[in-house]
């Protein structure tokens, strides 16, 4: 059995959840975020409180039923507080430039690469090399981000690339004299 599956999810206050068809709503003062439940797994909402439960015994529900758990409370976060993922630009000449909901990234290509800002995520420039991506979705702010670090991903060598902030990269040795 989940052990996440088990856990009980609490609602902050603003925060309401309602059920209809298998569809999960939750409302909250950033927003609201809408979840279709799988027909393996039972929720129960309660005045403070969300649920999960299996409706039976089988591995594949046992495995929805933590998957369902942790997408709910991804949206009870979201719809409270905003998730934010930074990104940062190394190298020499690369930037970030955002204007309206457009980012023109520089980042060693011949051209700048203009990447459109979807409507329901944020994006802020903190500095010439920083920007941070906000929004309520979860998976949203993390696809946005990634799909922005694909554009020029860290190399081993000299580190240079788009990466998160504070992401390690293993740095390699470059080739060494002949002897």
């Amino acid at each position: 059995m989940s052990r996440i599956g088990n856990r009980k999810i609490t609602l902050p206050t603003g925060v309401s959840a309602s059920l209809e068809n298998n569809c999960l709503t939750v409302k909250g003062p950033k927003g609201t975020l809408n979840l279709n439940i799988n027909p393996l797994v039972e929720v129960k909402i309660e005045e403070t409180s969300i649920t999960t439960v299996a409706k039976n015994d089988s591995k594949e529900a046992n495995v929805l039923v933590g998957t369902q758990n942790s997408l709910i409370s991804n949206m009870v976060t979201g719809v409270n507080e905003y998730f934010s993922k930074g990104l940062e630009a190394v190298g020499v000449g690369y930037r970030f430039q955002v204007s309206g909901n457009k980012i023109t990234i520089s980042v060693g290509y011949s051209h700048p690469v203009i990447v459109e800002v979807p409507s329901d995520l944020k994006v802020e420039q903190v500095s010439n090399t920083e920007i941070t991506i906000s929004g309520i979705d979860k998976q949203k702010v993390s696809e946005f981000a990634a799909n922005i670090r694909k554009i020029r991903e860290p190399e081993p060598y000299k580190g240079k690339g788009i990466r998160y902030k504070g992401e390690y990269v293993r740095r390699k040795e470059g080739k060494k004299a002949a002897k």
